[in-house]
């Protein structure tokens, strides 16, 4: 087996560590699979939970979602260094969103209500700033408040970026229910979230 000088990171630029790791897990090097799979953890959790809220369930689907990321890596291509993290977090995303509805169509799209713990949220996951991520944070509290179907499908549409065609596809839904359910989800999320906002406007004025 050709071995991948996963450990010899001086002088390489971001793009450039993330081919290797990439050409690595390809080929089946354990070491790269690992860096891959410590690179990327924290970042699909972060996804899988906001459809699945148990923490050790969200960990076991993430754990099924890497086995199909390295069983299906061979397939992945960039030719565009510069777009290349974008471009992995987006099919990492895919994989994740698509283990996660699995999952729940197991389950019959029954909620499991739970709590991430909060070193995970500290995690860097490299796909945003500390400001966002405290605001994803909050709104994923008030998205677990939403009736489960309304909340997959505005995790797929708004949150994962898939099509009403793609979610109709993957929920067994029609497009026209999909859009039903993103236009209610929308607006209990505004009522939820002005609640919120009056509650902390009224205990900061007590």
């Amino acid at each position: 087996m050709r071995i991948i000088p996963i450990n010899n990171t001086y002088g390489r630029s971001e793009p450039e560590l993330l081919k290797v790791m990439i050409e690595g897990c390809k080929i089946g090097d354990r070491r790269c699979q690992k860096a891959f799979y410590e690179k990327f953890f924290g970042y699909a959790l972060k996804i899988v939970f906001r459809y699945i809220y148990r923490y050790d369930k969200s960990v076991d689907t993430v754990h099924d979602g890497f086995v199909k990321v390295f069983k299906n890596i061979a397939a992945f291509e960039c030719t565009n260094d510069k777009d290349l993290e974008k471009i992995l977090f987006g099919w990492i995303r895919r994989i994740m969103v698509n283990t996660a509805i699995d999952e729940l169509r197991k389950n019959n799209m029954i909620p499991e209500i739970g709590g991430m713990p909060d070193y995970i949220w500290e995690e860097p996951d490299e796909s945003g700033n500390a400001d966002q991520l405290v605001l994803y944070k909050e709104l994923i509290k008030e998205i677990k408040k939403l009736p489960p179907s309304y909340r997959a499908v505005f995790n797929m549409f708004v949150l994962d970026g898939l099509s009403h065609l793609e979610i109709a596809t993957l929920l067994g839904i029609s497009v026209g229910t999909s859009k039903s359910s993103l236009s209610k989800a929308r607006h209990q999320l505004q009522k939820n979230i002005l609640k919120h906002s009056l509650e902390v406007s009224h205990v900061v004025h007590q």
